[in-house]
């Protein structure tokens, strides 16, 4: 909820900038693409991030063995129920 919370807060000042920059005359007509840009780069953003977490994917060792062992547990528990479990390969 404190994420929500951060987010709702930072759009909320994002949009009084926003608007207080669109009723003075100080700033041209470009001001109106700022959604869009700030949109844009969230996307892009996302995107990073997305890549960089796939380029550091952290490997698991310890986790790769207790899912092993979970499998070889299901699959002798499978067995003893009477389901062919043939086609599996540990």
């Amino acid at each position: 909820m404190k994420h929500f919370v951060k987010i709702m807060a930072l759009l909320l000042a994002a949009s009084a900038v926003w608007i207080g920059l669109l009723k003075s005359s100080i700033v041209s007509g470009s001001i109106w693409l700022f959604p869009v840009y700030f949109v844009i780069s969230l996307g892009c953003y996302g995107l990073l991030m997305v890549g960089v977490g796939l380029m550091v994917f952290p490997t698991c060792p310890h986790e790769a063995v207790l899912l092993q062992k979970d499998v070889t547990e299901a699959v002798e528990f499978l067995k003893k129920r009477g389901v062919d479990v043939s086609s599996y390969r540990s």
